[in-house]
């Protein structure tokens, strides 16, 4: 180590603390004798920490200090033993002898449960209360109590060094209102490092100049100074400036990687009718995901929403109870108007798919829409389940695409996200027919986890809302837990925690997509 160099760009503060090291090691000795402000001294003492020249040890300890009725007590004595020195063997009523003790009416009245609970005094209650000396009041005035013993120490005192009996009369003065309070002291000491000690043996120049100023280049003083030299090796604190948050990055990157594809973007209210969110996409009125055990359904004054154009709602209305012009039987079931208005929180962001068919016109055709958004459902809590979560909606309409090119699409997508294997099943959805779920390995938990189901979208949706038959290519796959994967989290719930120090530290905000 260049002692010389290390010399050159010491701070001012810096120099005038160093000396102060050799007879003083404890933090208010320090700033006393250097003649700094405390922030000052600790400021100067990190830097010379940063420089491993000291190393600095920070001790905390409760310490128990009088409050100001309990610096009043210590000289006046405690409320209680002034009451007992008013006191006689024969009883006396309150009224005199709190005239004779001077004690107001809160001080009398905690003196009165105090002495009962010694047994130092005796009451009885005739047209007013009488009081007189118990069997324990001549002792409690000759011997005094444990809190009148406590209160004689010499104040602060150290909580882990009190004896038994004081932490029992501590324990009852903290009862009482402002005599005693307990804090947190924190003590400072430095310990020297062989790098210190040898600066301690070098001659450390005082007056040095810590910053040039325009006054110093007016002037041309600047010539006849000594400057301190500049430290580019220093530590300096992190500073995390603002970024978007990890979930919000992930969503933005894939809207760009839907619209790399030639996909357009859907956007609609997270309140929805049961219309749009479950009747347009042929869920069965008594269909258990309609449940409150599934969906959150909004109560009060908007528990119920408008419904489209008459001809939408007959037509949908068709298809439920006969299939309408479908080809379908429909469910079979007598579709109630009042059952479709109530209002929900979507369940998934399918409904904007059902809302963009029915706005749909020929000339709009072929097309492909996608949609990035937030949904809820009523479900346990788990590694990767929350009751809010975002899912990723994609439709393409056009007459010749076919159940080929939904995997097609799928599998693209997956592999821009960074999942090049995903594998699909067989599965039931009511508004798509073939179905499949898709789900990805999840190689930290080791197994398949559901990402969102997929198919081509039946008649009994396109047919009343588009207003032909036509091929329609569906996916709602959930987007949090694809983020997971991409982040390398391993708990759903972390993603949206308020922890600013693991956020800070976290993949989440180290890495920008």
């Amino acid at each position: 180590m260049d002692l010389k160099n290390l010399i050159a760009k010491l701070h001012p503060l810096e120099r005038k603390v160093l000396p102060v090291l050799k007879s003083n090691s404890e933090f208010r000795a320090i700033t006393a004798a250097a003649g700094l402000q405390e922030v000052e001294v600790m400021r100067a003492l990190q830097w010379l920490e940063n420089k491993q020249i000291l190393k600095l040890h920070t001790e905390k300890k409760k310490v128990v200090s009088l409050a100001e009725n309990g610096l009043k007590y210590k000289q006046q004595g405690l409320p209680e033993k002034v009451f007992l020195r008013a006191l006689s063997n024969d009883f006396q009523a309150l009224r005199s002898i709190a005239k004779k003790s001077k004690l107001d009416p809160e001080e009398i009245q905690a003196c009165l449960g105090i002495l009962k609970r010694k047994v130092a005094i005796d009451t009885r209650k005739e047209q007013e209360l009488m009081v007189k000396l118990g069997l324990q009041g001549l002792k409690v005035l000759k011997e005094g109590t444990l809190e009148e013993k406590f209160l004689a120490q010499s104040f602060p005192l150290e909580v882990e060094q009190l004896t038994a009996e004081h932490k029992l009369a501590l324990g009852e003065l903290q009862k009482r209102k402002g005599l005693v309070k307990i804090e947190e002291q924190k003590t400072v000491r430095v310990e020297l490092l062989p790098l210190g000690k040898q600066l301690l043996r070098e001659k450390i120049e005082q007056n040095v100049v810590n910053r040039l100023t325009p006054e110093m280049l007016k002037t041309g003083s600047w010539k006849n100074k000594n400057f301190r030299a500049y430290d580019v090796e220093i530590n300096v604190p992190e500073r995390y400036g603002g970024r978007k948050h990890g979930v919000t990055q992930a969503t933005e990157y894939a809207k760009r990687i839907w619209i790399e594809m030639g996909f357009r973007e859907m956007t609609g209210n997270m309140v929805q009718t049961s219309f749009w969110n479950f009747d347009a996409l042929f869920t069965a009125q008594d269909h258990p995901v309609r449940e409150m055990q599934d969906t959150y359904f909004l109560g009060g004054g908007v528990e119920k929403g408008k419904l489209p154009s008459s001809e939408i709602v007959k037509k949908i209305q068709q298809v439920h109870e006969h299939g309408g012009k479908t080809g379908s039987t429909g469910w079979q079931y007598k579709w109630s108007e009042e059952e479709a208005k109530k209002n929900v929180l979507r369940t998934h962001t399918t409904v904007l798919t059902a809302q963009n068919l029915a706005r749909l016109q020929e000339k709009d055709l072929p097309v492909k829409l996608f949609a990035l958004g937030k949904n809820f459902r009523n479900e346990a809590l788990d590694w990767s389940h929350l009751h809010e979560f975002n899912q990723t909606e994609g439709i393409v309409i056009d007459e010749q695409v076919n159940f080929r090119h939904l995997l097609g699409y799928l599998k693209q997508f997956f592999a821009k996200m960074g999942f090049p294997q995903a594998r699909f099943r067989p599965a039931f959805f009511p508004y798509t027919s073939p179905s499949v779920e898709i789900d990805i390995y999840h190689p930290i938990h080791q197994k398949w986890v559901e990402f969102g189901g997929a198919g081509m979208m039946r008649p009994e949706v396109v047919v009343p809302l588009l207003g032909k038959d036509i091929p329609v290519l569906a996916w709602g796959p959930g987007f949090d837990r694809i983020i997971l994967d991409y982040w390398n989290i391993t708990d759903i719930r972390s993603l949206y925690q308020n922890d600013l120090k693991q956020l800070r530290e976290s993949k989440l905000f180290l890495k920008d997509v």
